[in-house]
């Protein structure tokens, strides 16, 4: 069954569809849930309730942009969600300025598993900022807006969460991990 039709056989609310579909996003949506919330118990219940929105919904999606990032935003969403439920979008001190140095290189022998481990160390404010910026491509503008906070303390939590993560790694603090344009204006 092609994607065109299992979306129209979804929004019939064929359950043998929607299983299908089920199978075929859970490794990859239970991924980006276990980005932003580490503990794999409460990563399963925001999987859970992003995919009843999703089957919920399914009948908004107008099949004019990738159907992957139409349910990766719903999933985001429904993290973010959960995040705020739980108080648990704290964020720290803001930076009115900083350096974006040159990026050092990764060490290769990092895996996926090392990579997800270190981001679930980051406290909740620096992994959530740097999962939307860095990973989902959100601006800052974007980002601030999504989490009701200013778009200097969403800067501020990508620089702290580079500091911390290269601590982690243990690369120089004056060498940048990421080097994402921390000079984008306030009106992107």
């Amino acid at each position: 069954m092609h994607e065109r039709e299992l979306i129209d056989a979804c929004k019939r609310q064929d359950r043998r569809a929607q299983q299908r579909l089920y199978d075929q996003f859970t490794p990859m949506m239970f991924a980006v849930c276990k980005r932003y919330i580490p503990k794999r118990e409460d990563a399963e219940d925001v999987l859970v309730e992003g995919f009843f929105k999703v089957f919920a919904n399914i009948g908004q999606f107008k099949a004019e942009g990738s159907f992957e990032g139409w349910i990766r935003r719903i999933i985001v969403n429904e993290a973010l969600m959960f995040l705020r439920r739980r108080n648990q979008l704290q964020y720290n001190v803001e930076v009115s300025e900083w350096d974006a140095s040159v990026p050092a290189p990764v060490s290769a022998d990092l895996d996926a598993k090392d990579i997800l481990f270190m981001l679930g160390q980051l406290p909740t404010g620096y992994r959530t900022v740097f999962n939307l910026y860095v990973i989902e491509g959100y601006k800052h503008r974007e980002i601030a807006e999504m989490l009701g906070i200013s778009i200097n303390t969403s800067k501020s939590q990508l620089i702290l969460a580079r500091k911390r993560l290269q601590a982690m790694l243990g690369v120089d603090q004056d060498e940048a991990f990421i080097s994402p344009d921390l000079t984008e204006s306030e009106d992107q």
